[in-house]
Parts: C-alpha cells; structure tokens; sequence
C-alpha cells in the first residue's frame, strides 16, 4: 500500500527581502530532491504583530519556518511561538550575528534591511556606468534627459575619465565634446541646464597633453594642428566664450587637478543644486496651502 507525500511548504521570514534565506533554502533542497515543496515568502516584516499572524498560518499544517530577523527581540519572540504554537523554525543569521558579536566584542546595529540597500546601491552604480560608456564621446543625444550630470568642453578636458569616475558613484553621464566651427547639439539646450558643467584647461597644458597623446599614437610627424598652440588657444577662447553665453553652466577648470577634486566639486555643486530645488518646492507647497 503505498502513501502519497503531500506536498510541503517552507515559510521564509525576513526583515528584508528573504533572497538570502531563500537561496539558502533552494541550496538545501537540492540534497532532498525527492520531496515536493514549495515556498512562500514574507518580506519587511518588522512586528511582532506579523509574526503572530504568519505563525498561525503555519500551525495550521505544520509548515516549517524559515527567518533571517536581525532583531533580537523579534528572534526571542519566534522563540516563544514555535514553543507554544509547536512550528519548527530554522534561525539563519541569530547565531552567525552572536557569533561575530563575541568575536569583534561588540554588539550588531540591528538594522534591519542594510544588505538590500547594499545591492541597490551597486546595481545603481552598475547602471550609471553602462549609461555612462554608452553615451560616451556625444553619443546617443536622444536620451540626453535621463542623464544625472551633463559635461561638455573641447578634446583633451578629461570628459570621459571624469564622466567613469563619476558614473561609479551611482552618476548617469553624458560627456558632449564641442568643436571649433560647429554648433552645440540642439539637444544640449532642451534639458534642464543645471545638468549641465563645462570643463576647461590652460592652453599650455593642453598643447602639452595633445603632443603626448600623438606621440603615444605614432603620430610624432603630425603635420596637422591638433596640438599647434595658436590652434589650442583659439580653440580654448572659443569654449570658453561658448560658457559666458551660457550663463547657467559652472566651468571647471581641470589644469593640474587630480580627477577626484574635479568630481568632488561637481559632486558638491550638484548636491547644493539638488537641496536648492527641493528647498523651492518646500517654498512652492507652502505658499500654495
């Protein structure tokens, strides 16, 4: 006479997402792969007042629960109802978290949910740098307004390891080069200008650095005028009265400075422009009530 396994459900519990208590889960199922289970996850849960209701759940059938709670008390609390409701748990992080408590003789935050804002800030970033190479050199102008930072200046001002650097702080950019005798991509005055910072440098550096990158190319017997000074200040002049016409566009000048004080600044302008706009709305919102 043979008997049917009834199909058995493990309950994950989590204060945040449940994907590390999942995965660990599915990674020990694969040592029973003869029995039939299926999983049911609650995510964020931050109260006793859950914990109670998803226990009387599990009583029912006696499904087994599984939880990563960084809370002690929400841990001693599960303590209590798997004793008194007689569900079997499984505590995933309790014991790794005392054990790194004795070890480094201190106690856990206790904050719940910090891994997923970990993994969202590196995807962020991960997404900021694909943005980023893929509107490298002016390309791709149509999405222009999805981008966080907007740099434009001429060859050689540092846009594209400035535009990386940046992007790897979670920074969609697009880096537009602007060229003698041709006129700013249309696009470029469609989005809001405060996206917008051009970059600048001292005609001896540039010439200097122009020369360097011929000669890294092969190029030493050159004969046209890329790194040719009075081609370099001409150029220079030019951008730089491009920015005087454009009021709202704060120029950097990146002569001598190390990438990371470039996009420091940039970074710091940005942040105040951020609390100005939404110190304005605050204003706009209070007048309107």
């Amino acid at each position: 006479m043979s008997h049917e396994r009834r199909r058995l459900k493990i309950i994950i519990i989590s204060d945040g997402t449940g994907e590390t208590a999942t995965g660990i889960s599915r990674a020990t199922m694969t040592q029973f792969q003869d029995r039939d289970v299926y999983f049911t996850r609650y995510k964020n849960v931050r109260s006793k007042e859950q914990l109670d209701a998803i226990f009387n759940e599990a009583a029912v059938h006696h499904d087994l629960i599984v939880y990563t709670l960084v809370q002690a008390e929400l841990r001693e609390h599960i303590t209590v109802l798997s004793r008194t409701k007689h569900v079997r748990t499984l505590d995933l992080i309790g014991p790794a978290l005392t054990a790194f408590s004795n070890y480094f003789s201190q106690e856990p935050s206790a904050e719940p949910g910090l891994l997923h804002q970990v993994n969202d800030d590196y995807y962020n970033r991960v997404a900021a740098m694909e943005f980023t190479l893929n509107h490298d050199d002016g390309r791709n102008l149509q999405s222009l307004h999805l981008a966080d930072v907007i740099l434009v200046g001429i060859s050689r001002t540092s846009k594209t390891p400035l535009s990386v650097y940046l992007s790897q702080h979670g920074i969609k950019v697009v880096n537009v080069p602007i060229i003698l005798g041709q006129e700013i991509p249309e696009e470029v005055f469609k989005v809001d200008q405060r996206k917008i910072f051009a970059l600048t440098i001292d005609s001896d550096a540039l010439s200097e650095i122009r020369k360097k990158r011929l000669d890294r190319l092969g190029a030493e017997l050159h004969t046209g005028d890329y790194a040719d000074m009075t081609k370099v200040i001409e150029e220079i002049e030019w951008a730089n009265s491009k920015f005087k016409e454009n009021k709202r566009w704060p120029v950097f000048n990146v002569t001598d400075k190390a990438l990371e004080e470039t996009a420091a600044d940039i970074m710091k302008l940005r942040s105040m422009r951020k609390n100005n706009i939404f110190k304005q709305m605050k204003r706009d919102e209070e007048e309107e009530n």
